[in-house]
Order: C-alpha cells, then structure tokens, then sequence
C-alpha cells in the first residue's frame, strides 16, 4: 500500500470495526456510523490528529491530540478511565509517545488519577531526562506538572469489577499459586510446585492499545500509544505500551511502528522496533510487520496481536495473527491526497 505524499497518518484503534474490503470512510451523518460505533470513534481520533497536522502542529502534536481524543472517548472501554479495572478494581493507564528525530521517549505506566495519560508521557519526554515514570509516584509528577487529579473509576468499571469478584475471579492471570486460581479468588501465596506454562486464555477485548503513527511532511517521524492494560490484571502490572519498541518505535531514518494486543507476550519480543529496523535495511512495512508477527509466533502460535508500520516515502501496511475472533485487523489511514479518511484491513495469518 502506498501514499504518494509522505505527509501520513496510520491509526490503530481497539477493536475496530472489521470490513472485508478497504473502502473509504462515509461521510459522517451516513447511518453506516450508527451501526459501527467504533468507526465513529475511530474518525475522531483521526481527526483530532490530522487536524493539529493541518494547523501547523508537530508530529508530536498530533500524536498527543490523537491519543488524548481516545482516552477522553474510553476508545471501546481499552483505552483511557472508567476500563479495565485490575484486581482491587482500580483502573490504572499506560502511555508513550516518541520523536523519531531525537530518539527521545516518554512514558508512564500504572499511571493513576489522571486521565490525560499521554500528555504526562510528553511531560516525561519535555520535561525530564528520563524515559518511564510509573505507579504513584508518576501520578504524583503529574501533578506538580499541572496535570488535574481526577477519580478514574466509573460505574461501568465497578460493575465490571464486582462481577468478576462474583465469577469467582475468573479470568486471571495468576500461576502456581495457592488456592487454585482457576477456581478462587485470593489473596495468595506461592504454590508447593512450579508447573509447565499454562494455555493463556484468549479475549480480544481485554487487551486492547490505540497506536498512532505520524510521518510529517518533511519526513519527520513520530509514535505513541495509550491503553488502560489488561482487565483484571494484577495490580501494578505495566504491560507493552509505554515500552519503546514494543508498544511503538519511531525514527526519522526510517519510519514507525505500533503494535496492539496481549502486551505480556508482545513485550518481550519487541514487535516495533524490529519492524522499523526491517524497514531500515529496505524492507516494505507489509513484510515488516509480517515478519514481526511471525517472530512472536513461533514462540506463541495462539497469540493475539496485530502491528502497523509505516516508512518515510510513504508505504504503510499492517499484519495481524489469526486466533478464534480475531481473522482481519482494520486500521485508519490519514494522507494528503485524500478528501477522506481510509480504511484499510489485512487479513491475519
């Protein structure tokens, strides 16, 4: 896929609506959004982004505004307060955002109290020489740099909460422990034996990250991500989004990256950053991200996952891994030589 201009913007959501062909998106009073929600959400994300591109603002700009739009909309409850609440019920946000010019990242994870998660994660970047803030004492800079304290449990992530509690706290990511967590709740305490790894459970929904990628006129590039993690996860948990490579990776050399997804797995292979060096040595962002996917799988056959990519000269492509629900990955894409946002969709593999 290409875009002649390099002036672009790639956008995956959670859970975007899935289409079995790319089209372009209708115009906005077309029923077509009342019946995908997702859509609607994903457009204003979009547009939040490419709009603060239009009006003369950086990569960075429109990476933050993007990201932002998505954590005051609670994108598909993935992204943002009032989602995913962890095992004490409280929901806690991850964030990263990354300039492909200086190489400089910020991030924050296990961030709580305040909504504007990727704007802290800029703050780490502007205002500090350091890269990952996380747990309350990233709250706390958050807030001496202005940043408003605000509750981030909703009725919503309550009622989410107590039923799990009434299912018996099922799922959950625990292991070798005891009780049994496949039948109990907690608190609890290491098991008498360390046991092979067990078959992770697999739920498209609770893991789930918005990825943006920027690539400005000039071939400036930028990538960000934000999520609120894994539902029901353990307290304290940070998972692949504020993790440069893993969550998205940027550099002006060559291009972008993000990847969504079960972020524990992901994580550990560092999906972004190796698609951007792929792009790096010549190879086009399909096959970037292809053969990031296919480097997870081989470890991890049933995983979930998917990661776009995006080069300098304007191509951009997407892969995704192919488990029960989960057979196409439909992204947004944003250039200059369309009137319209498009969809694009890549079967997975």
């Amino acid at each position: 896929m290409y875009v002649s201009a390099p002036k672009v913007i790639v956008v995956a959501l959670p859970y975007l609506v899935e289409l079995t062909e790319q089209s372009r998106c209708p115009e906005p009073q077309n029923n077509f959004h009342k019946r995908h929600p997702n859509l609607r959400t994903a457009l204003s994300v979009g547009d939040d982004a490419w709009s603060a591109l239009q009006a003369g603002g950086s990569v960075l700009d429109a990476v933050e505004k993007g990201c932002a739009r998505c954590e005051a909309d609670q994108c598909d409850g993935s992204v943002g307060f009032g989602g995913s609440p962890d095992e004490r019920g409280e929901t806690t946000l991850d964030a990263m955002i990354m300039n492909g010019n200086t190489m400089e990242v910020g991030a924050v994870g296990d961030l709580r109290r305040i909504k504007n998660a990727i704007g802290v994660a800029r703050a780490v970047m502007e205002r500090t020489d350091h890269t990952l803030l996380v747990g309350e004492s990233a709250s706390v800079f958050a807030e001496n740099m202005g940043f408003t304290a605000e509750d981030l449990t909703t009725n919503k992530s309550i009622s989410i909460f107590t039923q799990w509690l009434k299912d018996n706290c099922q799922p959950n990511y625990r292991k070798n422990v005891s009780p049994d967590p496949s039948q109990y709740c907690g608190p609890y305490k290491p098991g008498a034996t360390l046991r092979q790894r067990r078959k992770r459970q697999i739920d498209i929904h609770a893991h789930d990250t918005i990825g943006m990628i920027v690539i400005g006129k000039d071939g400036q590039v930028a990538a960000g991500t934000s999520t609120n993690g894994a539902n029901h996860k353990v307290p304290g948990r940070v998972g692949d989004s504020p993790i440069a490579g893993a969550g998205s990776y940027a550099d002006s050399t060559a291009g972008g990256a993000a990847a969504t997804g079960d972020g524990d797995v992901m994580m550990r292979f560092l999906p972004s950053y190796l698609a951007v060096e792929l792009m790096k040595t010549g190879t086009d962002p399909s096959t970037a991200c292809k053969t990031s996917i296919s480097r997870i799988k081989i470890h991890y056959p049933g995983f979930f996952g998917a990661v776009i990519c995006a080069n300098t000269t304007g191509h951009y492509g997407a892969a995704c891994n192919k488990v029960p629900g989960f057979s196409k990955f439909t992204f947004v894409v944003y250039n200059s030589q369309s009137n319209s946002p498009l969809l694009q969709s890549v079967d997975c593999f």
